[in-house]
């Protein structure tokens, strides 16, 4: 079972359902997620398993939209794996330090990563910033967290990041990290319950280019530093999150030096037991051109 956000084709109204192998069925009287969110998690799955839901669709006949909406934010932890910190330090040489000690100070990196109107959904287009001439992608298992600071769910985040912005100074890590088409969420979220243990999951990353494939790797959340509710709980110290929030938990996958995103590339992000995440490659960021299509998705 996962939990989803979608669109019937000849409608534009977005919904809540859930998605198994018979096809995606509305979930009754839920208009967001971020309702959902609002639940604790003994409540959101008695909700989810008893709850009433309309007729099924086949998921072909639907076009499936990023899992986060209302004001739930979508925030990222950094250096949470060796292999972050390594190529952190590499593109940033003057302050290779502070990755360094982040990597094993007790309080871990979060930055805030996006507003729901700025995600990308699956399939959608994320984008590249115009002055920034180093991009990549970043894999990422991320929770779904409600407001009580529960792990509720987990998605497949793309974490876009200019290595070469952020490589002139740590503190240009906003624009390096935070700009319109740099998040990619879905393709949907799968409760929290239906993953034994999310620490044994395997990451695949495979980005092609003019239909080739340009770089591939594999990796496991084995590798991860942190424990997924110390970073929820840093998250959650001395600020709220009333719709929940999304937490991306940093990526262990990173495409070497000097390999960068292009124009028309096409990413592709498995996380084992979650699903699937395809999204292409836009090179934009003028101000005088039209926003992304589907933006709001």
């Amino acid at each position: 079972m996962n939990i989803v956000r979608y669109r019937v084709r000849d409608s534009a109204k977005p919904r809540v359902g859930l998605h198994d192998e018979d096809g995606v069925a509305e979930f009754a009287g839920v208009r967001s997620l971020a309702e959902l969110w609002a639940s604790p998690l003994a409540g959101l799955r008695e909700r989810l398993t008893g709850g009433a839901l309309g007729d099924r669709v086949p998921l072909a006949e639907v076009d499936l939209l990023a899992p986060v909406d209302g004001t739930t934010e979508v925030w990222a932890a950094g250096v949470t794996y060796e292999t972050s910190r390594e190529a952190r330090v590499e593109e940033s040489e003057r302050a290779a330090t502070v990755y360094e000690l982040v990597y094993d100070a007790e309080r871990p990196e979060l930055f805030f990563k996006s507003v729901p109107w700025r995600v990308v959904g699956p399939d959608g287009s994320l984008g590249v910033r115009a002055d920034s001439v180093v991009d990549v992608p970043e894999p990422e298992l991320a929770l779904v967290v409600n407001r009580f600071g529960e792990i509720v769910g987990y998605t497949v985040c793309n974490d876009m990041s200019s290595r070469s912005i952020e490589g002139e100074n740590p503190l240009y890590l906003p624009q390096a990290k935070i700009y319109f088409g740099a998040c990619g969420l879905g393709p949907w979220i799968r409760p929290v319950w239906e993953i034994e243990d999310p620490y044994d999951l395997t990451i695949e990353m495979t980005i092609r280019r003019d239909g080739e494939r340009e770089w591939s790797g594999r990796t496991s959340t084995a590798r991860l530093h942190r424990r997924l509710d110390e970073l929820v709980s840093y998250l959650m110290r001395g600020d709220v999150h009333p719709d929940g929030v999304v937490l991306s938990t940093g990526t262990c996958l990173v495409p070497p030096a000097p390999f960068t995103l292009a124009d028309g590339d096409t990413v592709e992000i498995g996380i084992e037991g979650v699903g699937v995440l395809r999204n292409t490659v836009v090179r934009r960021g003028t101000r005088d051109e039209k926003p992304f299509e589907g933006a709001r998705s």
